[in-house]
């Protein structure tokens, strides 16, 4: 079996950087996403067999999209700041963009009997962190609260790729399967290949 997410790839940005910097010296029970990890993703698949791959492939390879930016602005939690269990920092361009290309990546994998395992709406956002205890989270919102209106910069979202995530001990590692590109800027054979 192979956990798998479809997610665009997230260059590490110097202000992400920074904030997690900032989360981890607080001293907190959370768990950090490490910089080079950081990911929007768009289809969390779950466990799968690995028979799966070319489906989920098809399905990839039936969606057309341009090139678009996303902003990442602004810092939250899930399910709120009183109860923080998820930290994020949130987007404020490209959201429309990314909801029709989730839209039409599940629509596809559905049609192939691929139910992905996040049903819920979709709320595009990166991931900082997960809190896995009480110890200083009052420090955590703090920080938070900080960089609430805070400008972490944009990326081009011109791919979409397909990842198989690891679990370790020392945190996830994201394998590149395969990818797929934006219209406008597909070119030649390497189209498809992950790099």
């Amino acid at each position: 079996m192979l956990r798998l997410f479809i997610a665009v790839k997230v260059p590490q940005l110097p202000k992400i950087t920074e904030a997690l910097d900032a989360l981890g010296r607080v001293g907190a029970d959370v768990k950090l996403v490490e910089p080079w990890n950081i990911h929007l993703t768009l289809v969390f698949l779950g466990e799968l067999p690995e028979n799966k791959l070319d489906l989920i492939k098809d399905s990839m390879d039936a969606v057309s999209f341009s090139s678009f930016k996303v902003k990442f602005f602004g810092t939250g939690a899930f399910p709120n700041l009183n109860k923080p269990r998820v930290l994020w920092i949130g987007l404020n361009e490209g959201v429309t963009q990314l909801r029709q290309l989730r839209g039409e990546l599940y629509k596809q994998l559905v049609s192939r009997g691929i139910r992905p395992e996040d049903e819920k709406e979709f709320s595009p956002h990166l991931t900082l962190g997960r809190i896995k205890g009480p110890r200083n989270v009052v420090n955590l919102v703090q920080v938070l609260n900080e960089y609430a209106s805070t400008d972490f910069g944009e990326v081009n979202v011109e791919e979409v790729t397909l990842f198989k995530s690891t679990l370790t001990p020392k945190g996830p590692i994201y394998d590149p399967l395969y990818g797929v590109r934006s219209i406008d800027r597909r070119g030649g054979t390497e189209t498809n290949k992950a790099r």
